[in-house]
C-alpha cells in the first residue's frame, strides 16, 4: 500500500512537472513568435517610412512644376488709375439718399443748406478739404466727397508685366477733364498689339513724343492695333480728355525679346 502510494506521488510529480514544462515551452514559443512578428512589423514600418516620404516629395514637385497649374491659377494683371490723393475737377453726384444737399460750409448744421442736386449730376470742382468738395457748377457751395463719383484728372503710370505672362488690361476712367498716360519700354524688334474694348483708343506715342497711332477705327481695323517696335525706347499709350469725360479699357500685348 505505501509503495502504491509512493508510485503515485512520483507519478504525479514526474507529471506536475512534465505539465510545468510544457507550459514553459508554449509560453517561450509564443514569445519568440510574436518577438519575431514584432520585428517583422517593425521591418515593414521601416520599409513603409522609408518609402512614403519619396513618394510624397515626387508628389510635391510635381504639382509645383505643372506648368497647367500654373497657367490655371495665374490672374490677368488689371491696371487702374488712382481715384484719391490727387487733384479732381469733375465729379458725379452719387448720394444713396438723393438728392445731394449742397452747403454754404463744409459742415453739417442746421440752415446752411444752400441747394440740392440729383444723381448722375456734373459738378465743376474747385478745391477740396477734410471730406468737401468746394463746387462751381451748377450751383456753388460745398458738398460731402463720399457721397460722388471722382478720378484724378491727371494719372501717370508705368505698365509692369507679370513674369509668366506678356499681357496686361488697362482699365479705368476719367470724370471731367483730364490725362492719363501709362507709359512701357520697349525694345526694337518686338510686335505690340493693343485691342481696344472701351469708348476711347489710346494714342500712341513714341520716344521721342511723336505720335504712331491715336484711333484705328478711323482706318478700319476694328479697335485693334499692331506694330513691330522701331527702336527701343519709353512708349507712351495717353487718354486726354476735355469734356465730361469717359471710361477706358485696352489690352496690351508685347511679342518677342527684340533686339537690346
Amino acid at each position: 500500500m505505501s509503495f502504491n502510494m509512493g508510485k503515485l506521488m512520483i507519478v504525479g510529480i514526474v507529471g506536475l512537472a512534465s505539465a510545468t514544462s510544457v507550459g514553459y515551452f508554449t509560453i517561450q514559443s509564443a514569445s519568440s513568435q510574436f518577438a519575431s512578428n514584432s520585428f517583422q512589423t517593425q521591418q515593414l514600418d521601416s520599409n513603409l517610412v522609408s518609402v512614403a516620404p519619396k513618394y510624397q516629395l515626387q508628389s510635391l514637385y510635381s504639382t509645383s512644376n505643372s506648368s497647367d497649374l500654373v497657367s490655371q491659377n495665374s490672374s490677368p494683371v488689371v491696371i487702374t488709375p488712382p481715384t484719391s490723393g490727387c487733384k479732381i475737377t469733375m465729379a458725379i453726384v452719387d448720394d444713396p439718399e438723393p438728392p445731394l444737399n449742397v452747403r454754404s460750409s463744409p459742415e453739417v448744421r442746421e440752415g446752411n443748406i444752400v441747394d440740392q442736386l440729383n444723381n448722375d449730376t456734373f459738378v465743376s470742382v474747385a478745391d477740396g478739404q477734410y471730406g468737401w468738395l468746394r463746387i462751381t457748377d451748377p450751383a456753388t457751395g460745398w458738398i460731402a466727397k463720399n457721397r460722388t463719383r471722382s478720378t484724378c484728372a491727371r494719372v501717370d503710370r508705368n505698365i509692369i508685366f507679370s513674369p509668366d505672362s506678356d499681357v496686361v488690361t488697362v482699365k479705368g476712367q476719367i470724370i471731367g477733364t483730364g490725362s492719363h498716360s501709362y507709359r512701357l519700354r520697349m525694345i526694337q524688334g518686338q510686335t505690340i498689339t493693343i485691342k481696344n474694348f472701351g469708348d476711347v483708343f489710346p494714342a500712341i506715342i513714341n520716344p521721342d513724343g511723336q505720335l504712331m497711332a491715336r484711333d484705328p477705327n478711323l482706318e478700319g481695323s476694328k479697335g485693334e492695333w499692331r506694330s513691330i517696335i522701331p527702336v527701343s525706347g519709353v512708349y507712351t499709350l495717353q487718354l486726354d480728355s476735355n469734356l465730361r469725360g469717359f471710361e477706358y479699357e485696352f489690352l496690351v500685348q508685347i511679342q518677342g525679346s527684340g533686339t537690346p
